[in-house]
C-alpha cells in the first residue's frame, strides 16, 4: 500500500516537472517567434498579405533604428506610450520574420546628452514634452543604402494604420525616387494664407486639406492651374477636384494629357459643400453648385448631369437637423460593402464610404473603352434635384419614387481613347483686329494635336468631390500630444488606393484598406427601408387625399353665387371637411403604428445580438465544461 502511494506520488511530481518543462519550452519557443493568436474577423492583428508580399521582395538589406525612451517615471502618458511601444516592438518582429534576414532591427533607448539621443536627431525623431519628463522619444527610421525614412513619433491614435505606415517608410526607402502627380481644383486644397485685413475681421487661413498632405508623404504633389494650356509631361497622374466652370482650354490641356499617356483621377460633383465662393450669411449651407468635365466625357460615351444627385433609402445618413434632432437625409449616401465592387484591387477591403450630394454617371462608353463600376447605388434609389436635396432631406422623402436602378457612383474606364477636340485646340474669342491678325507660326493647329493614345490607358470618374473635404472624413481631438486626427470612413483609404494603384505601389492598398473596416447592421437599415417605403406610400396617400378634398371644397365655394355666401360652408362642403379630417386621424394611426412596428422590430433584433454577444462565450465554455465532465466520468467508471 505505501509502495502503491509512493509510485503515485513520484509519477505525480514528476508529471508535473515535465509539464512544467514543456510549458516552459513553449514560452520561450513562442517567445522567439512572437506568434499571435488573431480571432479578429478583419485579421486586423495579422500582416496583411500586401506587407508580406512588399518585405518579400527585397534584394537590399533594410535596417529600422527603433527608438523608445525607457524612463523610470510612471506617469498615465509614459506608462500608455510604453505599452504601445511593446506593440510597436511585437509588430517590427514579425516584419524581420517575414522578410527572411533583409530587415535588421536595432533598439535604441535616447536618455538626455547620450549617444542614443544625438542618433535619434540625426534620424528626424521628434521628442514629446511629458508631464515628468523633459523629453520622450517614440519613433523609428528605416535606412536602406544612403536612404533614410523617419516617422518622428509613432503616435497612438494611428495604430490601425501602424502596419500601413511601416510598410509605406520601408517602400520609400528602396524607392526614393517619388512619382509626381498634378493636382487641378479651383478648391484651396493646398490651403490659404493668412490676409493681414481678413484676420481683423475674424477669418484666418485654412491647412492644407488632409488628403493632400497625405499625398505629399508618397508622391511629388504640383499645383496645376485651372487655366492651364498644358501638363507638365512629367506628370503621371492628374487629380481633378471639382472642375467648376472649366474652360475648354483647360479641357484640351487634359485630354491631351490623356492622348499622350497620362491618367486622370476625376472628382466631379452635382452639389459642392467645400464650395464656399459663394456662400453667405443666408444661404451658408447652399454649396457651390455642381461640376463637371462635359466635353471629354461627351467624347468617352458618358453624361453626368451636375445638377441631379442620387438619394438612396438603403444608403441614406441621418445629420444632426435644427435643435439637434437627427433629421434624415437620403442624398447624403453611406456606402456599405454591397455597394463596393469587392472585385477590384482598389475597394476589395473598402467598406465605409460617404458621398454626400452625389451626381450619376450614365451613358455607355464608346467602343475601345471597358467600363467598371467602383461604387454604385442599390435600386431603392432615385435621381433628385441636388440643391433641393441639400435644402431639405424631408421633402426628398415624401417625394421619393424609387427608381429600380443601380447609379454608377464611381467608375474607371480603361482602354484607348480617342480626342474629344478633332478640330485641335479650341481658339479663345478675338476682336474684329485680332482676327485680321491671327496667322502665327506657333497658332496650334488641328494637325498638331493628338487624335488617339497609342496604347491603352486609364480614366477614373468620382461623382462626389466632397467626399475628400476634411469635414466629411477626418474627426480632430484634443490630446495631451495635441490634435489628433481621426477617420470617420474610408474615403480617404479609398482615395489613396485609386491613386496608388494608377501610380505606385499596389501592395500597400492591401494594407491601408483595413484601418477603417466596419460591421453597420444591415439587416436593421433594410427593415428601416422597409418601413420607410410603408411611411412613404401613407404620407403620399393622405397628401393626395387632402388635397382632393380641398379641391372640392374650392369647386363648391366657387359655385357659390351670392358673394355674401362666400365664407359660409354648405353641407356639401361640411362634409367633405369632416370626410378629410377623418382620414386623417385614421392615416396618423395607421402611421404611428407602423412606427411602433418599426421600432418594435429594430429592438428586438438589437436585443437578440446583444444577448448573443452576452451568452455566446459563456455558454460555449459551459458546454465544454460538460463535454469534458462527461468523458472524464466515462472513463472513471470504465475502470
Amino acid at each position: 500500500m505505501q509502495k502503491k502511494s509512493f509510485q503515485t506520488i513520484l509519477y505525480s511530481t514528476v508529471g508535473v516537472l515535465v509539464m512544467l518543462v514543456i510549458l516552459v519550452a513553449f514560452n520561450f519557443i513562442a517567445g522567439a517567434l512572437r506568434m499571435r493568436l488573431d480571432l479578429t474577423q478583419e485579421k486586423a492583428y495579422t500582416l496583411s498579405d500586401g506587407t508580406r508580399a512588399i518585405l518579400k521582395k527585397l534584394d537590399t538589406p533594410v535596417t529600422i533604428r527603433f527608438y523608445c525612451t525607457q524612463s523610470e517615471s510612471a506617469t498615465p502618458e509614459t506608462v500608455f506610450l510604453k505599452s504601445f511601444a511593446r506593440k510597436v516592438e511585437d509588430l517590427l518582429t514579425e516584419y524581420r520574420q517575414v522578410a527572411g534576414g533583409k530587415i535588421k532591427i536595432e533598439k535604441y533607448d535616447p536618455q538626455p546628452d547620450s549617444d542614443a539621443e544625438d542618433s535619434a536627431r540625426l534620424d528626424g525623431i521628434e521628442p514629446q514634452a511629458l508631464a515628468g519628463v523633459d523629453r520622450f522619444y517614440l519613433g523609428l527610421a528605416v535606412k536602406c543604402l544612403d536612404e533614410v525614412q523617419s516617422i518622428p513619433f509613432l503616435a497612438p491614435n494611428r495604430e490601425r494604420l501602424l502596419e500601413y505606415d511601416l510598410a509605406r517608410i520601408i517602400v520609400r526607402a528602396t524607392n526614393p525616387e517619388k512619382p509626381v502627380i498634378g493636382v487641378m481644383s479651383p478648391l484651396p486644397v493646398f490651403g490659404m494664407p493668412s490676409n493681414p485685413m481678413m484676420q481683423q475681421m475674424g477669418q484666418q487661413g485654412s491647412q492644407p486639406w488632409t488628403i493632400i498632405s497625405e499625398l505629399k508623404n508618397d508622391f511629388s504633389v504640383r499645383r496645376i492651374g485651372m487655366d492651364a494650356d498644358k501638363i507638365d509631361d512629367d506628370v503621371k497622374l492628374l487629380v481633378v477636384i471639382a472642375p467648376k466652370d472649366i474652360t475648354d482650354k483647360a479641357q484640351y490641356a487634359i485630354d491631351q494629357f490623356i492622348m499622350r499617356g497620362g491618367k486622370l483621377l476625376a472628382f466631379l460633383d452635382a452639389q459642392c459643400l467645400a464650395d464656399s465662393r459663394q456662400q453667405n450669411q443666408m444661404m451658408m449651407n447652399m454649396g457651390g453648385g455642381g461640376s463637371s468635365l462635359d466635353k471629354l466625357l461627351k467624347a468617352w460615351g458618358l453624361q453626368f448631369d451636375s445638377s441631379k444627385a442620387v438619394a438612396d433609402l438603403k444608403y441614406k445618413m441621418q445629420l444632426r437637423g435644427r435643435n439637434g434632432e437627427p433629421q434624415e437625409a437620403p442624398a447624403w449616401l453611406g456606402l456599405t460593402a454591397d455597394a463596393i465592387d469587392r472585385d477590384d484591387v482598389a475597394t476589395s477591403q473598402i467598406d465605409n464610404v460617404w458621398l454626400p450630394l452625389c451626381g450619376a454617371f450614365t451613358g455607355t462608353p464608346q467602343d475601345g473603352l471597358k467600363q467598371t463600376v467602383l461604387l454604385h447605388s442599390s435600386k431603392d434609389s432615385q435621381l433628385v434635384d441636388a440643391m433641393l436635396a441639400n435644402l431639405s432631406g424631408e421633402s426628398t422623402m415624401k417625394e421619393f419614387k424609387p427608381s429600380g436602378v443601380n447609379y454608377n457612383l464611381a467608375i474607371r474606364l480603361t482602354g484607348k481613347f480617342k480626342t474629344a477636340f478633332p478640330d485641335g485646340a479650341p481658339q479663345d474669342a478675338k476682336s474684329e483686329d485680332e482676327k485680321k491678325d491671327e496667322a502665327k507660326p506657333d497658332e496650334s493647329k488641328a494637325g498638331d494635336s493628338l487624335k488617339e493614345t497609342r496604347s491603352d490607358n486609364t480614366v477614373v470618374l468620382f461623382g462626389d468631390a466632397d467626399l475628400l473635404f476634411d469635414p466629411f472624413t477626418i474627426r480632430r481631438i484634443d490630446s495631451p500630444f495635441g490634435a489628433l486626427q481621426m477617420p470617420m470612413n474610408a474615403n480617404l483609404n479609398l482615395a489613396q488606393n485609386i491613386i496608388e494603384q494608377m501610380t505606385g505601389d499596389n501592395n500597400l492598398i492591401a494594407v491601408r484598406s483595413r484601418a477603417t473596416l466596419s460591421r453597420p447592421f444591415t439587416r436593421v437599415k433594410e427593415i428601416e427601408a422597409a418601413a420607410n417605403k410603408k411611411f412613404q406610400s401613407e404620407i403620399k396617400r393622405l397628401e393626395d387625399s387632402a388635397a382632393e378634398a380641398q379641391r372640392k371644397v374650392n369647386e363648391l365655394q366657387a359655385q357659390k353665387q351670392d358673394k355674401d355666401q362666400r365664407f359660409i360652408l354648405s353641407p356639401e362642403q361640411r362634409h367633405e371637411l369632416e370626410k378629410l379630417r377623418k382620414e386623417e386621424v385614421d392615416t396618423r394611426k395607421r402611421l404611428k403604428q407602423v412606427q411602433k412596428d418599426l421600432r418594435k422590430e429594430v429592438v428586438s433584433l438589437q436585443t437578440r445580438l446583444k444577448w448573443i454577444n452576452i451568452l455566446a462565450v459563456p455558454l460555449a465554455v459551459t458546454a465544454t465544461g460538460v463535454v469534458i465532465a462527461m468523458v472524464n466520468r466515462r472513463k472513471t467508471s470504465a475502470k
